[in-house]
């Protein structure tokens, strides 16, 4: 669904109710050379990769998506762009792959509104009444405790 090269698909969820597409032109992508062991090809493959989208500029997001999308991942946000990487596989095509997914999961978590306000609720009658029979039981099973006075 989500092939290297096409344009990014994201299923309707929470906060997408008709899903996301975002065009290929709007992601760049980067390669370089994984670190780490991996054989003869690791220093002449360049199989990590580098997603980079610019929710800023994007054409595929409303105003309203891209305002939850600022305050939601500001902290990833490097020159108003998001970026992700991956490099956990050999292949060139698999790594793409795996950062096309991380990057429409992020989306996805980023984009969903957030959860309903807790509302306070008082304890019931019945709870609070028990609450306290325990604490009397228990403080009449401590108070039984200590030294035995020789009688």
């Amino acid at each position: 669904m989500n092939e290297p090269g096409d344009d990014l698909v994201i299923a309707p969820g929470p906060g997408l109710r008709r899903g996301l597409v975002i065009p290929a032109s709007e992601l760049i992508e980067r390669f370089s050379r994984s670190s780490g062991p991996g054989g003869q090809g690791v220093n002449t493959t360049d199989s990590r990769v580098e997603l980079l989208f610019e929710p800023a500029t994007s054409a595929s997001l409303d105003d309203v998506q891209r305002e939850r999308l600022s305050r939601a991942l500001a902290d990833r946000l490097v020159a108003g762009r998001i970026s992700v990487v991956a490099s956990e596989h050999r292949s060139q095509l698999r790594n793409r792959s795996a950062a096309r997914a991380r990057l429409s999961e992020l989306l996805r978590t980023a984009l969903a509104p957030p959860p309903a306000a807790r509302r306070a609720t008082k304890p019931t009658k019945g709870s609070q009444r028990r609450r306290l029979e325990n604490k009397k039981r228990r403080s009449d099973l401590k108070s039984g405790r200590g030294r035995v006075t020789g009688e």
